[in-house]
């Protein structure tokens, strides 16, 4: 018995040229190894209605948000990111002979490729220090990974006991995480529960120095006398080290410029573009922290066991990763060229 039911687009076709190349049903049948019904069928549906195919008309419901709505949803969203979904969906049926509820909203995003998500957050970069991240990054887009290694990264770092939930969501395509209407922009600030210093290069993870008090210029010269110098010197004896640091006023402080001074035949200071946590790798050790804190199975209670925990995390950073960290400055810098001074995904 010949082969019954739904054919492909391209039997189907087999069936019509067959029966236009004058065979009867009896011989398309024998030829193509369909049954009767099938070969009468496929050539009378050619015959009334001029096509082939196999795709049958949907009797579904009507969509009720068209290409045209589509464009609508689709202004909404770029006007305002952080809308809710009750916000769109309101304002989406202001003026609509026909009005939808949130569901229909929320799959319509979904079918054009938005979702909820949480903006990245970035500092609010200024027109001059764009101007100065920009003179930074072509200073340095010859550099390859090895002038990297020469570098030892610096940074301070609150962590908290208590961490806070409250967090702004946006609408978005995937592909528009770094777009400027889906950033939330922060100001650096200090406070935390303990506050630490630290330092890093390719070669090695450098000490970890636990903050009493604010961070002073008299703190921050001992840290540098004790901590920095001793690493400068060690890891790079023939003074070809490069020290990093961002330009917080402790840094910029009259008694630490005079100290650098004193030392500029051991090792140099890098000049720093201000607001550039994205170009610190060191910054990503920080979220190393953050996130095995947050992962412990038995949390901190108090500021002692906060502070073991973050040197023991911190201790236990492994070599390969703190590497690719150093080993990324030459995208960062790419990055910071195209974006002309401005944030990157970093």
């Amino acid at each position: 018995m010949g082969k019954k039911g739904d054919l492909s687009n391209f039997e189907r076709g087999m069936v019509v040229g067959a029966r236009r190349a004058g065979l009867s049903i009896s011989q398309s049948a024998q030829l193509l190894g369909f049954s009767h019904t099938t070969i009468s069928k496929v050539y009378k549906e050619w015959c009334e209605k001029g096509k082939t195919s196999s795709m049958r008309q949907s009797y579904g419901r009507k969509c009720l948000v068209d290409a045209r709505g589509q464009r609508r949803m689709s202004r909404l969203i770029q006007a305002d990111r952080r809308a809710t979904l009750t916000e769109i969906t309101t304002r989406y049926n202001r003026g609509m002979q026909q009005s939808i509820c949130e569901a229909t909203t929320r799959t319509t995003l979904r079918r054009m490729g938005y979702n909820s998500r949480r903006p990245h957050r970035v500092p609010l970069i200024s027109t001059t220090n764009r101007k100065k991240r920009l003179q930074f990054a072509r200073a340095h887009q010859n550099w390859t990974v090895e002038d990297w290694k020469n570098v030892a990264w610096s940074d301070e770092s609150p962590f908290l006991l208590r961490h806070s939930d409250g967090r702004v969501r946006i609408w978005r395509e995937q592909n528009e995480n770094m777009d400027p209407s889906c950033l939330v922009t922060n100001v650096q600030a200090g406070g935390g529960g303990v506050m630490v210093w630290g330092m890093f290069s390719w070669y090695t993870l450098g000490p970890l120095v636990p903050i009493e008090h604010c961070l002073n210029a008299t703190a921050y010269l001992s840290i540098v006398s004790d901590h920095v110098h001793p690493f400068m010197t060690t890891m790079y004896p023939s003074s070809d080290g490069n020290f990093q640091q961002d330009n917080a006023p402790c840094h910029k402080a009259r008694i630490i410029s005079n100290w650098f001074l004193e030392h500029d035949n051991e090792f140099t200071v890098l000049k720093w573009p201000p607001q550039s946590p994205d170009l610190n790798p060191i910054e990503h050790l920080w979220d190393v922290v953050e996130r095995e804190l947050r992962a412990l199975d038995v949390h901190p209670t108090n500021l002692h066991q906060l502070q073991d925990a973050i040197l023991s995390i911190w201790a236990n950073i492994s070599e390969e990763f703190f590497q690719h960290l150093v080993e990324s400055m030459p995208r960062r810098i790419k990055a910071v060229l195209k974006a002309k001074g401005g944030q990157t995904q970093y």
